[in-house]
């Protein structure tokens, strides 16, 4: 604080001696011009959620804001390692270096497609379905980000109830200029090339902003070609001081090649390589939202938005294990598989804060309601084309025709009780009213019947209960929270997968708890840091466990089914120094900042009891239990070290990440199966250095090289889509950006 009061004041100073100067020369008829120097200082970040914020209320709280413009990485890739090196205990999926979609789980969750987070743009749903198939197969472009909000398991009670918490990504917006075009033009390796154009502005009432990404490259892997397109339109009118509409809308659409998955020895020896040339998988988005921004009264704000999507999930291919090869039989390819799902939703959701009076101190109640229905269609299980190319084109019927409902209506209400200036305590309830059902064909009888599936509705009544705490001291608080989380059975769970796994016909929901303390803030104007411990309790976890059956012979398979009870505790530390300021030479040398985050994370299953085979009489199974067993793709540790330099118009950042090993099953296999779908993953260390340098206040030239030290490694291991097996991480590559803003 003290810091930017004297950059105000110095400002303040020079302004009013530049005027007396100028009165001076301006007597003499001498004016002297100056060049204009630019000064980048990349702030402190992440930054936190205020207490009260876009109608929600964040006190007590875990959470973090990624303020792009405070943070050097590669935004053309949406390179999630880089862009959440300061979030502690962020895992990351990077099994193809397009950047299409980010992969993120936290204290040891899944990392598929962000799926056990509540995946938000501008704060309106961007998933699947939220509770039938919450995969987020559309993100926007980091380049068109002004920030990320990450708010953990305490975000259950106002934004839904995932354990993992809220992402929301929040959009550019221009609000003071009435024209601005922002340009930013990138080369890459293995053929990247970007661009990205946006228009926005703010006049009188009306304000505006238009944007459209374009990328395009052949990837680090061999067969991973891709092309996507990203298109979004905002306008906003201002009738009152008080009220405000805006309406925008999204349009995504790509292709992408799919390299597919590699055996254990495929993989040592060339992870470049891939067996797959005719696999291909696009998901045009579209979303929509019509929001209203009013304040009814001097102490009642509310924010209403409705919102939909219509997006669709299309994938053709040839879906064995990597084991196995895509061979010409009788001068042409086998036929491919194609698969679909198609997605409509329609959804309304209202968000107010009402302040009022209770003894000296101004009280906070957070209350709203949401309604929302998604549908689904999944076409499954249909041979395609002999082809190479991306053709969905199909002989006859699909084998596999579902329909899938989601009906939600939810109400909640949290309130802010403080108890002086200090001490504030938020208790919480959500209720929640969940309405599945399933109707349409399994498959086909081979008389050409259909094997229709029952029609079926499970109706569901939840109710979530928290709490959180917050203590403020001087520009530090301490932080307590508790919240219920709920994750229902989802569609894809009840779904034969393309490959060989049986499903459990009895599988229950998951429910279960968020609990998280810590201490954060900043200290003596060069600290920001944020240090905690967490507790997940993870009731009835859906997964993945081998099967071991002697009939008719010995074999093996993937089965589907409740695995019991995970809990996941650990320690969540992030620290940022500022060295220059701390010696108090960052006026002569700039700001020179050391930053960390270290995560340890022990996820391990409860009691449930499993068989094996016997080590030492063949054919015979033998009781087991999985207690004590590692969470699949939960590391133990993650960790990142970097350094970030700014000095007048540079600034660059070195980052090493580092993670510990993971398995891909609940199991914990140790030797990797002979098709790459099981097994033990190593630990790796990854570095990465982005730079930026802004000249004529209007120009940037950005560039940067990830995995510098061209490690090889890999983080997952697929049974499906986008190909059995592992699947290899790009190693070193470049990218060079030049950008404007006008």
């Amino acid at each position: 604080m003290k810091l930017l009061f004297s950059a105000v004041l110095f400002s303040i100073s020079s302004f009013l001696i530049a005027q007396e100067d100028l009165y001076d020369l301006a007597l003499n008829d001498t004016v002297k011009k100056l060049s204009t120097v630019t000064i980048i200082v990349k702030q402190q970040t992440p930054e936190r959620l205020h207490e009260v914020e876009n109608n929600a209320l964040f006190s007590g709280k875990k959470n973090e804001v990624i303020r792009m413009a405070n943070i050097n990485a590669n935004f053309t890739t949406n390179n999630a390692r880089e862009v959440f090196s300061k979030v502690p205990g962020v895992s990351v999926w990077e099994n193809e270096g397009s950047g299409i979609q980010i992969n993120v789980g936290v204290r040891g969750l899944s990392p598929n497609r962000s799926w056990e987070l509540n995946t938000r743009q501008n704060g309106y749903d961007i998933s699947s379905d939220v509770f039938g198939y919450p995969e987020a197969y559309y993100n926007p472009p980091l380049e068109a980000v002004e920030a990320i909000q990450l708010v953990r398991g305490g975000a259950s009670l106002q934004f839904g109830s995932q354990f993992g918490g809220m992402l929301n990504y929040v959009l550019k917006r221009e609000t003071e200029k009435p024209f601005t075009f922002e340009t930013q033009n990138t080369l890459g390796s293995y053929g990247l090339m970007s661009s990205y154009n946006a228009i926005g502005g703010t006049k009188n009432k009306f304000s505006y902003y238009v944007y459209n990404h374009y990328r395009v490259g052949k990837g680090w892997r061999e067969n991973s070609d891709y092309e996507v397109r990203n298109s979004h339109a905002y306008i906003a009118y201002q009738f009152t001081p008080k009220t405000k509409l805006s309406l925008e809308y999204t349009n995504m659409d790509y292709e992408m090649q799919q390299a597919g998955g590699l055996t254990d020895a495929q993989f040592k020896d060339n992870p470049r390589q891939s067996l797959r040339e005719r696999n291909w998988m696009g998901t045009p988005w579209n979303v929509a939202a019509l929001i209203i921004d009013t304040k009814l009264s001097s102490n009642l704000t509310l924010n209403t938005k409705l919102f939909g999507l219509i997006g669709e999930r299309n994938s053709v291919g040839f879906t064995s294990t990597p084991d196995k090869v895509d061979a010409i039989i009788t001068n042409e390819y086998a036929n491919r598989q194609v698969d679909r799902d198609f997605y409509k939703n329609l959804g309304i959701e209202t968000r107010s804060i009402y302040t009022y009076k209770l003894g000296k101190q101004n009280q906070n109640l957070a209350f709203g309601a949401r309604l929302y229905r998604a549908n689904t269609t999944r076409k499954q299980a249909k041979n395609g084309t002999t082809a190479s190319d991306f053709d969905l084109e199909i002989d006859g019927r699909f084998s596999r025709t579902l329909d899938f409902q989601t009906d939600n209506i939810a109400l909640f209400a949290e309130n802010q009780f403080k108890i002086n200036n200090h001490l504030s305590i938020t208790p919480g309830i959500r209720y929640e009213n969940i309405k599945s059902s399933i109707d349409g064909r399994l498959g086909i009888n081979t008389d050409g019947t259909d094997d229709n599936v029952t029609p079926e509705s499970l109706s569901r009544n939840k109710i979530l209960m928290g709490i959180g705490v917050e203590y403020k001291l001087h520009k530090t608080n301490f932080y307590a929270n508790f919240s219920q989380a709920f994750r229902p059975v989802l569609f894809s769970d009840i779904t034969p997968p393309t490959t060989n796994d049986v499903i459990d016909p009895d599988l229950k929901d998951a429910d279960g708890f968020n609990a998280d303390f810590g201490y954060r803030g900043n200290l003596l104007g060069w600290i920001n840091f944020d240090v905690g411990c967490f507790y997940l309790n993870y009731d009835n976890k859906i997964g993945l466990i081998q099967k071991f059956v002697n009939d008719p012979k010995p074999r093996t398979y993937q089965f589907r089914t409740n695995l019991g009870t995970t809990i996941h505790k650990g320690i969540e530390s992030f620290v940022d120094l500022n060295i220059s300021k701390a010696l108090k030479v960052n006026q002569q040398i700039g700001d020179l900042q050391l930053f960390t985050t270290m995560s340890f994370i022990d996820a391990r299953y409860e009691d449930y009891k499993v068989t094996k085979p016997s080590e030492t009489v063949p054919n015979l199974l033998i009781e087991s239990n999985l207690k004590g067993n590692r969470v699949e793709n939960a590391p133990r540790y993650i960790h990142n070290f970097g350094v970030t330099w700014s000095y007048k118009s540079f600034s660059s950042t070195l980052q090493n990440r580092r993670t510990g090993k993971v398995y891909s099953d609940a199991n914990n296999t140790e030797t990797p199966s002979a098709s790459g779908v099981t097994g033990k993953l190593d630990g790796y260390s990854v570095y990465d250095l982005s730079m930026e340098y802004r000249f004529l206040e209007k120009f940037n030239v950005r560039g940067g090289v990830n995995n510098l030290s061209n490690t090889i490694y890999a983080t997952r291991r697929a049974g499906g889509y986008p190909g059995p097996g592992i699947l290899p991480n790009d190693a070193r590559t470049f990218f060079m950006s030049v950008g404007v803003k006008l």
